[in-house]
């Protein structure tokens, strides 16, 4: 049966506004029309904001649960229902380097959860292991590999969903890259000591992301653009950025913004399990992590993840970046959408679009969601 949303302020591609209402039906917005007095098939939204359901393309836990520890539907299923609380209708489960049989059992886990309709998931994004250790980060480099012909056809059997590798492109080469992005991957550079010249020629063969920009790779310097030059001159690629405060300075992002398109980039968490979790600590591969005071970090200090929500990058991101709300809230919905290549059905409230939608108060924190036109209350 048909629903009508009324009484809320509506995130349109073309701004908010205050006099609409959103019919959804069988899943999928029907109509975006003039607001009418309510009828029995209505839902009042009470004036809050009505906007597009959240795109997280780098969640590697949450709820208490890492994917990499569990890499199977059920933790799949954890990991969407913590997030969901938080305005996330649509996620890539993201694994960190690992083992070749941990690779094979995620793939399997997401394609399972894709073909059981399972609400949220949109693919897998495989972070590694084809990275540089100078810098690994967190990333165990007892794990690190070279890519290969089998890696290859491992990496891009997912079916039902999309596939995102991030991969340092110096450690394999432009044809391997064009292989990948040809075999319907989508590839992104992260964890990466490149110069400017290797980062442009991964550019051209394909690479149309940057997994959390700034965080392990080559800085920009001053006879030295690196990876993070090449990434601000580029106005193509859709940059993934962490806006908590603590992975990147906020006068560091806002320089970035300027630089180059907004909807060129996307909010992302890289979310652990500490997340709608209460815990303060939690193991990565054998390695304590503490959680205090928003940051998630080993004995050594090194950063391993995050502690963000989705809800938390939207208020940050006009908070700390002096976004407006209809560019904090893109960057969150259509922009990864658009990345994804999924912007024909997610990423905004019109006519056709999947009825993935969350309603945030006048504090931006999450009140309810639909996936698929069914309703949550945030918990």
């Amino acid at each position: 049966m048909a629903v009508n949303l009324i009484n809320g302020r509506v995130a349109t591609p073309d701004g908010v506004r205050d006099d609409l209402s959103v019919v959804i039906d069988g899943g999928r917005i029907v109509a975006v029309t003039p607001d009418r007095p309510s009828t029995g098939a209505d839902h009042d939204l009470a004036g809050r904001l009505l906007a597009p359901g959240f795109i997280d393309t780098q969640v590697n836990g949450g709820g208490g649960v890492l994917f990499n520890d569990d890499p199977s539907p059920d933790c799949i299923a954890a990991i969407g229902a913590a997030h969901r609380r938080f305005g996330t209708t649509g996620f890539l489960p993201t694994l960190i380097s690992d083992d070749l049989d941990v690779i094979d059992r995620a793939v399997d886990a997401v394609e399972a959860a894709i073909a059981a309709g399972m609400p949220g998931v949109l693919g897998v994004h495989i972070e590694g292991p084809f990275l540089n250790v100078r810098r690994k980060g967190i990333h165990d480099a007892s794990k690190f590999r070279v890519l290969d012909d089998a890696d290859i056809r491992r990496l891009t059997r997912l079916k039902g969903g999309r596939t995102l590798i991030t991969l340092a492109p110096e450690m394999t080469t432009p044809d391997m890259i064009r292989r990948l992005t040809a075999a319907g991957a989508l590839v992104a550079a992260g964890h990466t000591d490149a110069d400017y010249a290797t980062m442009r020629a991964g550019f051209d063969a394909g690479i149309t992301g940057v997994t959390h920009l700034f965080n392990a790779m080559s800085p920009l310097q001053n006879r030295a653009p690196g990876v993070v030059g090449a990434a601000l001159e580029n106005q193509d690629a859709w940059c993934g950025i962490i806006v908590d405060g603590h992975h990147v300075d906020p006068v560091t992002l806002r320089l970035a913004l300027r630089c180059r398109p907004h909807d060129r980039f996307m909010l992302v968490t890289d979310a652990m399990p500490s997340v709608s979790a209460d815990s303060d600590h939690f193991f990565l591969q054998g390695r304590r992590i503490t959680v205090r005071d928003g940051l998630c970090y080993d004995e050594n200090g090194v950063l391993a993840g995050s502690d963000l929500d989705m809800a938390s990058a939207v208020r940050n991101a006009v908070a700390l970046l002096g976004l407006d709300l209809s560019q904090a809230l893109a960057m969150a919905s259509a922009c990864p959408a658009v990345f994804l290549g999924l912007s024909d059905r997610l990423g905004a409230i019109a006519p056709g679009r999947a009825a993935d939608l969350v309603a945030l108060d006048d504090d931006l924190k999450v009140v309810e969601t639909w996936i698929g036109g069914v309703r949550e209350d945030a918990a």
